[in-house]
């Protein structure tokens, strides 16, 4: 209700969608409109004439004071006209985020201010089920990929396992002589531990890649993430008959980043670039991973020299469901430029002459706070 309205404005106010309140220039609710008082659960003869701090959590009511008092000494506006988000406080105490927008009511007397409200709560609630269906989809990316790399990983531990096998038979014949050198038995059990390490490096490497937990960004050597995924990949570019190549830059800053999310996404390039290349038996077949530093981040750049892409698929390339694979799901690149774009990155695509494809990854040297 209001204060002082006529019967025709109150009942625009009424049908209005937004929780509308009026305040004066000392913060006093003079009107509270019928959405108003479904959103904070107070008829309107409770909150008219009381201070708007009530329907306010302490940091924003403080906040509020600030910005009307700033206002009424300067009349320069910063956030009248400018819509935010708020924490709101209903009657019975309990807190929903909410969008209000403010204006100031013109007259020839104190100025007023209209608050428009909109409660977030149901909004809030779909972003959130949908950043969790991606972060299950993602996950499942993840291991699709593991799955995909499987015969290269195991060829990679059959390797470091197949010396422990050798190296432990060595040592039950040296021992089976009567005149055992114990410093040749020596150098083979430490050769079984360092493949024993080898093996449980790459372990290691691949369960931080389909763990689904991905950890608070942190200050991150994108050199040294990319060189953690050489042994995976180097063993899946052999069974390609691929040279996978590594142009480094030395120069690079550490960079604020999800280490789990952006070696997968590297990852997956990569992985795109070795199912390109197996289309094709054109030489030279190699897969070039390039960082270099950018204005205000870095830049990974992944090129292969296979078929490349038909002019006709690039513009929807990293739409949902697009795909030139007979098997694929055309998820993966759509996936990866969310990714990119939660580290407020991008991730963009050009032709790599004489023929072949890029995908560049920009990153920011530092996430700004509150994105």
């Amino acid at each position: 209700m209001c204060s002082a309205c006529p019967g025709e404005l109150q009942a625009l106010l009424d049908a209005a969608i937004d929780g509308i309140v009026v305040i004066d220039d000392s913060g006093r609710i003079h009107t509270f409109n019928q959405a108003a008082e479904r959103l904070f659960g107070y008829p309107a003869e409770e909150v008219l004439g009381r201070n708007v701090s009530l329907l306010m959590t302490e940091p924003d009511a403080q906040a509020h004071g600030a910005h009307l008092a700033r206002y009424l000494s300067t009349r320069v506006p910063h956030i009248i006209g400018k819509g935010r988000e708020v924490t709101a406080r209903r009657k019975d105490g309990s807190l929903f985020p909410a969008w209000v927008t403010v204006g100031v009511v013109a007259g020839n007397g104190s100025p007023r201010f209209v608050g428009f409200l909109q409660d977030l709560t149901s909004r809030r609630a779909a972003d959130d089920q949908t950043h969790r269906l991606k972060d299950r989809l993602w996950h499942v990316s993840r291991l699709a990929t593991m799955g995909e790399m499987a015969s290269g990983i195991a060829h990679e531990l059959n390797q470091p396992l197949a010396a422990i096998a050798n190296y432990a038979q060595a040592c039950e014949r040296l021992l089976g002589r009567p005149d055992a050198d114990l410093e040749e038995i020596r150098g083979a059990l430490r050769e079984i531990s360092g493949q024993a390490v080898r093996a449980g490096d790459i372990i290691r490497r691949l369960r931080g890649l389909a763990l689904h937990q991905d950890g608070a960004p942190e200050l991150t050597d994108v050199n040294l993430m990319i060189t953690e995924l050489t042994d995976l990949v180097q063993s899946d570019a052999k069974l390609h008959d691929v040279q996978y190549l590594l142009d480094l830059d030395s120069r690079l800053p550490r960079v604020e980043l999800s280490r789990a999310q952006i070696q997968q996404l590297v990852l997956n390039l990569i992985r795109n670039a070795l199912e390109a290349l197996a289309e094709t038996a054109n030489k030279p077949r190699e897969v070039r991973v390039r960082t270099r530093r950018a204005d205000d981040g870095v830049e990974i750049t992944i090129c292969d020299s296979g078929p490349g892409l038909s002019p006709a698929i690039v513009p929807r390339l990293f739409e949902p469901f697009c795909t030139s694979k007979p098997a694929g799901t055309g998820l993966g690149l759509a996936i990866s430029r969310t990714i990119a774009r939660r580290h407020q990155g991008a991730l963009d695509y050009r032709p790599n002459l004489p023929r072949g494809a890029c995908f560049t990854l920009r990153l920011p040297q530092k996430a700004e706070p509150g994105r």
